[in-house]
């Protein structure tokens, strides 16, 4: 009786977040945070014991953009800038060798069993709530700065009628484009601003009526034989089954000839980010981890992505530690296997752009290591997240914990301006950040 009380209140609230847009959802204070972000963070991680309950925690940051003239708040010695304003959730970025900058304005594909059952609906409403909701632009647009003031002065679509379009790689005369259910490829150079042909289809990705973490990010290997592509699991911790995460929660490995494709690591629920360090020429990623634990874990993480490596989800998470959650039993025999993250981001900071400062002219303080766009927690009292860090690097490792480059994103009532996504160092020198509650690029260099 008790539980189901508990779920009719759970409707009443959820009903006037529809009705209402209230940033605060539900509030169990059982799951409130007891440690600072700060403790998930760093190579090594507190990692606490779970706190759960019948009615998870969902802390909401109501959208609310930007009012003419506000920005984000960069640290001591950087400045800001919008470097393209107006834009349609624009999510992730690739700096040409010309200068400009391919944006893919993107959004959730039609999920339709992702959001069946009741905790389905939940999902759904909170996803709307934090801006998350709206029909996908399916395009890729240029931005141009031709006089090199830091402020994108053109735009023209490249590409229209994609199927929520997100990571982009450039090899040999092909922009290789991850769609949702697809990777594609279509000849571009450099200097267009528009594209004829239509792109042809290199390989199905993991799709489909489900398809909970919908994101496909695509990067090349530094010789362009090899893209490496990201696919998150279809659920929290595996609830759906195991065949529903068939090829899925790892990255695969493609070849660029053939297409023939191969699991480059898995066991990771939801991998974005991905870049290659400057120094060892080694592929890192960013992944965020699940949910459910309560305020203090998982720690979302930043990792050396290794061949054949398992990195434990769903059955365990930061090097072996146990979820009891999972039914499925086949990973009974994989705990000794788990490999441990290199660094954790702190618990639910949505860590999902990830670029190294190679190239970068943001002064002494951000010269080596990894800038990290950190979208935020919809599920952590209080949040955590909306902002970009940067985690110096010392010889190809990532050491001190990390340091804030963006901030201002939540306003004092808890409200979001923006949500920092992809992350990348421009032709200049500069950082720029894709913001899609903002609906902006932001650019920040030295000041």
């Amino acid at each position: 009786m008790l539980k189901r009380i508990l779920i009719a209140l759970a409707v009443i609230v959820l009903l006037a977040v529809v009705a209402g847009g209230v940033t605060y959802v539900i509030s169990n204070n059982a799951q409130t945070a007891r440690l600072d972000i700060s403790a998930g963070q760093g190579t090594k991680p507190q990692i606490g014991e779970p706190r759960t309950g019948l009615i998870p925690l969902v802390k909401l940051a109501k959208p609310i953009g930007w009012a003419q003239g506000q920005m984000p708040t960069p640290a001591a010695g950087l400045k800001v800038q919008p470097f393209a304003t107006g834009l349609d959730h624009p999510r992730w970025l690739l700096p040409l060798a010309n200068g400009d900058v391919l944006v893919a304005e993107t959004n959730a594909p039609p999920k339709p069993e992702d959001n069946s059952g009741f905790q389905g609906w939940i999902e759904k409403k909170i996803m709307g709530q934090a801006g998350a909701g709206g029909q996908s632009p399916n395009r890729i647009v240029v931005l141009r700065d031709a006089d090199g003031d830091g402020i994108a002065e053109s735009r023209s679509v490249l590409l229209s009628g994609l199927n929520s379009p997100f990571g982009m790689a450039l090899v040999g005369g092909q922009l290789y484009i991850a769609d949702t259910d697809a990777l594609l490829r279509v000849p571009f150079t450099p200097g267009q601003t528009s594209v004829a042909a239509r792109p042809e289809k290199v390989l199905d990705l993991p799709g489909g009526p489900i398809n909970h973490h919908w994101t496909k990010n695509v990067v090349a290997s530094p010789d362009g034989t090899k893209l490496y592509v990201t696919i998150g699991s279809n659920s929290n911790v595996g609830d759906r089954g195991a065949k529903a995460e068939v090829e899925r929660a790892r990255i695969w490995e493609v070849d660029v000839k053939t297409g023939a494709h191969r699991t480059y690591a898995y066991g990771i629920r939801n991998p974005n980010g991905m870049a290659w360090e400057p120094e060892t020429k080694q592929l890192w990623m960013v992944v965020n981890e699940r949910d459910g634990l309560g305020s203090d874990i998982v720690p979302d993480y930043l990792a050396l992505v290794q061949f054949g490596g398992f990195y434990g989800w769903p059955w365990y998470y930061w090097g072996g530690v146990v979820d009891s959650r999972p039914k499925d039993e086949d990973g009974d025999n994989l705990q000794e296997t788990v490999i441990k993250p290199d660094y954790g981001l702190g618990a639910h900071t949505a860590s999902l752009g990830l670029t190294f400062a190679e190239g970068a002219k943001l002064g002494p303080a951000f010269a080596n290591g990894a800038f990290i766009g950190q979208h935020g927690s919809w599920n952590r009292k209080p949040p955590s997240g909306y902002k970009v860090v940067f985690v110096p690097f010392v010889k190809g490792r990532p050491t001190a914990k990390p340091v804030d480059v963006l901030t201002g994103f939540l306003d004092d009532k808890g409200q979001a301006h923006g949500r920092p996504v992809g992350v990348v160092v421009d032709r200049a020198g500069g950082l720029l950040v894709a913001d899609d509650v903002g609906n902006a690029v932001w650019r920040v260099s030295a000041r």
